[in-house]
């Protein structure tokens, strides 16, 4: 079996993935080994927490939509009920903008939808 020499490959390779990590401390952003195991990690975090974060941000919508419904009269379950009686599946984070930046149009919104 002939000898391969992997020559600039391995060498671009190595460059990306310390290029990755370039923001770690001590050896985390010198040495290839451990360089390669905190970019693991890192994409895992990035992976786990980028599902958490669309989970709070739904469950932060649906507080204010609560909150803004509540405020005139009707729970959020009812509202969401109403909703889908129309018809009009409920777009959580527009409902969420519009109850913090206009209630007046809110509440619009949710005497049309009720009647």
């Amino acid at each position: 079996m002939t000898r391969v020499k992997r020559g600039y490959i391995a060498r671009k390779r190595r460059k990306r993935i310390l290029a990755f990590t370039s923001g770690s401390q001590g050896g985390h952003s010198k040495l290839f080994r451990t360089a390669n195991q905190q970019k693991t990690r890192a994409l895992v975090s990035a992976q786990r927490d980028k599902t958490r974060r669309k989970r709070d941000l739904r469950r932060l919508w649906i507080t204010r939509i609560n909150a803004a419904s509540r405020a005139n009269g009707v729970s959020y379950n009812k509202f969401i009920q109403y909703l889908y009686k129309r018809q009009l599946p409920p777009n959580r984070k527009t409902l969420a903008q519009i109850s913090v930046s206009d209630c007046n149009c809110f509440s619009t919104i949710l005497k049309n939808v009720i009647l």
